[in-house]
């Protein structure tokens, strides 16, 4: 609003002249790591290696009420039920068994029906097995579930109705919390180990549910599928790339670095948000990685990091065909980029790194995920590897067999074939676009 009222603020800015290309700092950074290709391409995939060395002990999950701030009023709530009751009690384990009739049940099933006949008597709730004998087959995988020794208790079986039963249930609760790994060991030993003998005895399945078991079932679907979705991604992002650039190496290199960015990220957000590094600053308590959070980290990470590599080995390959040389194509591309990927990934690098701020751990989770892997793919990747891999196999960059270049179809996404009014056009050996005079 100043600008209205004082002088000096309505002056006009004076802009700069454009710093020719070959005398701007990306210019000189690219030149500076093609000279030293090797140092900078190992270099580089080390750090990235290094950072996702901690993806090797991912353990998907999900959140729960144990991960919320320390001043909230769920987690106050969720600390009193578990210095009364355990963690287990946060999240028991329901077994659930189909039954034919009440011999299956066993002779108790007769006194509830007497009870029931009380005219006092409003419901009954049992049976419940304390002695083994009492309720048959069924019962006899008590002893054997609370011998477990990641087990607390055991309640049940309880009939759904006692004088025509369909079904019984028990109540398993667990020594550790949802999110512990211990707990879902145990629900895999229940389904594997302990239930099946006691299956075949009674002539039933006995059905293994509740909130718990179905984290740990949904966090084993996703994590079956994440390579197959990985794979599906990185397949089609080769052949589109290698149809846009002419060249097999080119995608194949864009696919290893994509990977090594993202792998970095997702170490780093291991180590903060299941390990708990750092968690005194960043107020979080450690547990699983939600086990949507890779698939969707990936999905958006690589196609923005895909977006940088198609913007800048545009130029880069424009310039090859301009001059057929390589190396400055490599420089000149990079010094014509620079300051647009700089800027947009600086750009959502802060907005992904504000969610840190959010309240809640998958929002922390799925910022911090996206920040990082940004960071390093504007800044290892696209700064030093790009230059360092491109510099190491100079025109072999652009290498594409000439029977596989008969068969892809052209797709001229620039337009660069395309020729002017009235001028002839031929293209050299390398595909470089000559135009009228040149042409002949």
């Amino acid at each position: 609003m100043l600008g209205f009222f004082l002088a000096p603020l309505k002056r006009e800015v004076q802009h700069r002249p454009p710093k020719p290309r070959r005398e701007t700092l990306a210019y000189r950074w690219s030149r500076v790591v093609q000279h030293h290709p090797w140092s900078a391409s190992i270099g580089a995939s080390a750090v990235l290696l290094v950072l996702a060395l901690p993806v090797l002990g991912l353990r998907l999950g999900f959140s729960d009420e144990s991960n919320f701030a320390e001043d909230s009023t769920t987690k106050k709530a969720y600390d009193l039920v578990v210095d009364g009751f355990g963690k287990g009690s946060t999240g028991p384990i329901y077994l659930v068994a189909p039954v034919e009739s009440t011999d299956q049940i066993g002779a108790l099933a007769a006194a509830n029906r007497a009870i029931r006949a009380d005219p006092d008597v409003e419901s009954v709730f049992g049976p419940l097995a304390n002695d083994l004998t009492d309720v048959g087959a069924l019962a006899a995988a008590n002893r054997a579930i609370r011998a477990d020794p990641d087990v607390e208790s055991v309640f049940g079986p309880l009939a759904n109705d006692l004088t025509d039963p369909t079904a019984v249930r028990w109540l398993v609760t667990p020594t550790g919390a949802p999110q512990d790994e211990a707990t879902a060991d145990l629900l895999t030993r229940l389904r594997n180990e302990v239930l099946p003998p006691f299956e075949q005895a009674a002539g039933t399945q006995i059905l293994v549910t509740g909130l718990v078991a179905a984290n740990v079932d949904m966090s084993s679907y996703m994590g079956e599928r994440m390579p197959i979705f990985f794979i599906a991604v990185l397949t089609l992002s080769f052949l589109l790339l290698m149809l846009v650039f002419r060249s097999l190496l080119v995608p194949l290199k864009a696919v290893i670095m994509n990977l090594l960015s993202i792998g970095a990220a997702y170490g780093v957000v291991v180590a903060l948000f299941q390990w708990g590094w750092l968690s005194d600053l960043t107020g979080v308590t450690p547990g699983p990685i939600d086990a949507w959070i890779p698939m969707m980290l990936f999905a958006i990470v690589f196609g923005l990091s895909m977006d940088y590599e198609v913007f800048l080995l545009s130029r880069v390959r424009e310039e090859w065909r301009r001059t057929g040389d390589s190396r400055t194509s490599v420089a000149d591309g990079l010094a014509a980029t620079a300051k647009v990927i700089t800027a947009a990934a600086a750009i959502m690098v802060v907005v992904f790194g504000s969610f840190m701020l959010e309240f809640e751990r998958t929002m922390k989770m799925m910022g911090t995920g996206l920040a990082t892997a940004i960071l390093f793919d504007a800044t290892i990747v696209r700064m030093l590897l790009v230059p360092a891999t491109m510099e190491l196999l100079g025109d072999k960059n652009w290498w594409l067999p000439r029977w596989l270049e008969r068969l892809l179809p052209n797709l001229d996404v620039e337009g660069h074939a395309r020729p002017a009014p009235d001028q002839g056009v031929t293209q050299d050996e390398r595909g470089r676009v000559k135009v009228g005079s040149d042409a002949n």
